[in-house]
């Protein structure tokens, strides 16, 4: 048998990576290249989830106008016509946005914002 090398009590490993606030949390964005799991931003796909259902609510003549939705939901009639504009985002990003594979750009502040209407002048995954 032969001897085994004495292991050191401290290891230090450097990481290079940089803090980002991404909508209202901060979050690790590592370098180029480096493998980074899967996350959902719960509050995009919220949103999106919103939007789609209150886009059904009105298609389907539950409700006749989106003042009408508004009121029933107990918000601003501004608010809902931004969400609902979500449900106009090119299939790409929304499949991006659900699988959390939107970049650190795609927010959902960032997405209320007026956007190309046009799916291939939305910048493919991030509008």
């Amino acid at each position: 048998m032969t001897r085994a090398t004495a292991v050191p009590e401290t290891v230090t490993i450097h990481v290079p990576f940089r803090i980002v606030k991404r909508g209202g949390r901060k979050e690790m964005q590592l370098p180029d290249g480096a493998t980074q799991s899967r996350r959902t931003d719960s509050a995009l796909v919220k949103a999106l989830a919103r939007g789609f259902r209150w886009k059904r609510m009105l298609e389907s003549g539950e409700y006749a106008t989106i003042a009408e939705l508004a009121e029933r939901e107990g918000i601003a009639p501004s608010y809902m016509t931004r969400v609902l504009r979500l449900t106009l985002l090119a299939p790409d990003i929304v499949e991006a946005i659900l699988d959390g594979k939107q970049g650190p750009e795609v927010t959902l502040a960032r997405l209320l914002e007026p956007f190309p209407l046009a799916w291939t002048l939305q910048g493919g995954s991030s509008p």
